[in-house]
């Protein structure tokens, strides 16, 4: 019996994987060796004073159903701890007040707490039964055992979800731009390729407009780089709140900023197309910007727009050519002014 369970638990610890395939293999195993009428997990909530029934395993005539919370403080689990003990094989002359124990016709009650590492007490594990059973010590050996496996098996899944929690935090911190908390130029360039992909699926261009802010150099020379700070993080939320939810928009650094999207179809012209992109951005940077300690009127930023057709160009040759049109804006716009 004993070679038996030790070997169906190193199968049982091995195939499962979440808590509850594991807790539902024990409490079938803990049955077994206690033969017990019903066996169960619980979760203690101290905040809210609660415990919980995770999962349970009621094979004769005792019932206790899943998801039933009761106040822990009225609980059989609160009073054997606090008597320190795991086994009581008369719970009515033990208990004799206990409602819960008289409706429910508990006479043998076992009970081990699942505690974590840092001591603290996640719940219990526990076994009932309307007979007065006689258990002996390796029962309660092996209760604890289980307690155990649940509590190391409950640390892994904690583990593994802070790790889960720590690499999608530090993943979103190496694709966001610490300044403005825009995506950042590693970000656009992971998602073009993306973009590219989902226009040429429906045969649609790609539309990328690159910004370059005039005149940013003589802002941080006026005002101080703090300012200029403040302006680019005021530009960020501008194009933010102005573009449309499936426009991708990055800081790629310094001054500039790229929005790309899906455009009209392939059979449509693509100079309009860029056109009414640049036309669409251009006034969210012009006007008045109402940062700490100044005020800027802005004449706007130098846009290059293009459409390109996704089969026929990579991401990067795109971002060259919007790069290209946008210097050629950026004369254009010193030409008007002198």
């Amino acid at each position: 019996m004993q070679e038996t369970l030790i070997a169906r638990i190193s199968s049982v610890l091995v195939s499962e994987k979440s808590l509850e395939g594991l807790v539902r293999q024990l409490l079938e195993m803990l049955e077994l060796v206690t033969n017990m009428e019903s066996t169960y997990l619980t979760r203690i909530e101290s905040g809210k004073n609660l415990q919980h029934v995770l999962f349970s395993r009621n094979s004769k005539k005792m019932q206790i159903p899943e998801g039933l919370s009761v106040p822990w403080e009225d609980t059989l689990c609160r009073r054997a701890l606090a008597e320190d003990r795991c086994i009581i094989d008369d719970v009515p002359s033990h208990w004799g007040d206990s409602q819960a124990a008289k409706q429910l016709g508990i006479t043998t009650y076992v009970t081990t707490p699942v505690r974590l590492d840092d001591g603290s007490l996640y719940g219990t594990l526990c076994a009932v039964s309307g007979e007065k059973q006689k258990l002996d010590g390796r029962s309660e050996q092996i209760l604890q055992l289980f307690a155990e496996l649940i509590a190391q098996y409950i640390q892994k899944e904690q583990l593994l979800c802070q790790l889960q929690d720590a690499n999608a935090a530090l993943t979103a911190f190496s694709y966001t731009d610490e300044l403005t908390q825009l995506p950042n130029r590693r970000s656009v360039f992971n998602q073009l390729p993306q973009l590219f992909s989902q226009a040429q699926g429906t045969k649609r261009f790609v539309v990328i407009a690159f910004i370059d802010l005039d005149g940013f150099k003589l802002i941080n020379d006026r005002y101080g780089h703090e300012t200029g700070d403040d302006f680019l993080c005021a530009v960020g939320q501008r194009l933010s709140q102005g573009i449309r939810a499936e426009d991708m928009l990055g800081r790629i650094g310094g001054d500039e900023f790229i929005v790309a999207t899906t455009g009209p179809y392939l059979d449509e012209n693509a100079k309009d197309a860029a056109q009414t992109f640049k036309a669409r951005l251009s006034p969210l940077l012009i006007g008045h910007y109402a940062l700490e300690g100044c005020h800027i009127d802005y004449a706007g930023a130098s846009i290059g727009t293009i459409a390109i057709n996704p089969a026929l160009s990579t991401p990067d040759e795109a971002l060259r050519a919007a790069d290209t049109v946008m210097y050629e804006e950026k004369e254009h716009r010193r030409r008007q002014v002198h």
